[in-house]
């Protein structure tokens, strides 16, 4: 199936399940072209990997962290030297409308040399798409793109960097700056696993910050990178949201009091989070929504923020992205070695239960269908105003108020 044929079918099943009048598709989908539309959190379109290269790797003896490097190399850069790959991407990036992506740009955990890979990838992607999409630095860049029919990326991290020598707080927490100079704008605290500076969402603890942890907090106000607690537990948010002087976020998570998960948030760990100013960012992930596991649902989690605590809390954080296809090697089967589980994927049981997983829910909830978002918030009569926010003024305007006031050396 081609590019143009997927995107229209995920279209068609999103449109059946809302079933908009006339009005509101019109309406709608003019909102989200006229709109700053700002994915809390998500992925722009990767690249299945050349499975010939893969094999011939396998071939050569590469060992699985070469096999891993060499795929993400691919998936998140292959598209730069084929056209079909290339024409693919730039057409998932015009179906969804969306002006910028809080790009996940670092892999999950705090090892330097793993988060500034992806960094280093989707800068290249960048400086070599520059007329189509760019790296955004500030705000104003991001309001830059809309105004010149551009994309843009504003990068975030799974971690935050830490060179894990543990000989003084202030050298392990040095990196943070660095990382904001090499245009990281939200970490995780953790991902899923207990580390140095708190308790994960997967953890069975009920534990939170450490005091590492909250030197962490303090030193990314200072330097102006949002903190993000999506993959942390109810109480390292909890302690996250006391301690955090500027808005944080979870962006990428549901509600909890919709659908149990490890990845919801409570209605008191939302509140607290509220009260720094930030946003809950709603995901595209079937098993973490609950309820019909489709547009509907998502909707849902999106109307019970509003309706308990107000539009201005509130983003959609896909959590997805557009893998493209479209490629003449595929498909293939690629024999590789059997691995273990890695450690920051170990789930809780349960995490991703099939009756939330089918196919035609997560195609309802395609990153190319974004402008259905927008019609299912016109559906649900939420004004012009709310949806702005909602789709992307409140990340907007939590990026702007992290940013520093003067550099964070500054002590006087």
């Amino acid at each position: 199936m081609n590019a143009s044929d997927r995107i229209e079918r995920d279209k068609q099943i999103g449109l059946k399940i809302l079933e908009p009048s006339q009005k509101d598709l019109d309406r709608g989908l003019e909102l989200h072209k006229e709109s700053i539309v700002f994915d809390s959190y998500g992925f722009s379109p990767t690249s299945v990997p050349d499975s010939g290269v893969l094999a011939e790797a396998i071939e050569a003896g590469a060992w699985p962290n070469e096999l891993q490097d060499l795929t993400e190399e691919m998936s998140m850069t292959r598209h730069l030297t084929d056209p079909m790959g290339l024409e693919s991407y730039k057409e998932a990036w015009k179906a969804s409308g969306v002006t910028c992506v809080f790009q996940n740009a670092g892999q999950e955990g705090n090892r330097m040399d793993r988060i500034i890979k992806r960094h280093a990838r989707f800068t290249h992607v960048t400086d070599k798409l520059g007329d189509f999409v760019f790296r955004a630095a500030f705000p104003k860049d991001i309001e830059n793109a809309k105004q010149e029919g551009r994309h843009c990326l504003y990068f975030s991290a799974n971690g935050v960097p830490v060179p894990q020598r543990w000989d003084t707080v202030a050298e392990e927490l040095g990196f943070i700056q660095i990382f904001y100079q090499l245009g990281c704008r939200m970490m995780h605290l953790t991902y899923n696993r207990w580390n140095m500076i708190g308790v994960g969402c997967g953890e069975d603890s009920t534990g939170g910050l450490s005091d590492f942890g909250r030197e962490v907090v303090r030193e990314m106000n200072q330097v102006g990178v949002i903190i993000d607690v999506a993959h942390s537990s109810l109480q390292t948010s909890m302690d996250a949201a006391n301690i955090s002087e500027k808005p944080m976020v979870a962006s990428h998570a549901s509600c909890w009091s919709l659908k149990e998960h490890c990845r919801a948030k409570t209605d008191e760990v939302m509140r607290a989070i509220f009260q720094t100013g930030g946003y809950m960012g709603i995901c595209c992930i079937p098993s973490f929504l609950g309820g019909t596991g489709d547009i509907i649902a998502l909707l849902d989690h999106i109307d019970y923020i509003v309706k308990n605590f107000g539009a201005d809390y509130v983003a959609i954080g896909t959590d997805v992205g557009y893998r493209i296809q479209t490629y003449d090697d595929q498909p293939k089967n690629v024999q590789s070695q059997k691995l273990r589980t890695a450690f920051r994927s170990l789930w809780p049981e349960h995490s991703f239960t099939p009756e939330y997983q089918q196919s035609w829910q997560i195609q309802s909830l395609a990153w190319t269908n974004w402008p259905l978002f927008t019609v299912g918030l016109v559906q649900r009569g939420h004004s012009d105003d709310d949806i702005r926010k909602i789709i992307g003024g409140n990340v907007m305007r939590v990026a702007k108020a992290v940013l520093p006031d003067k550099p964070s050396f500054a002590f006087s």
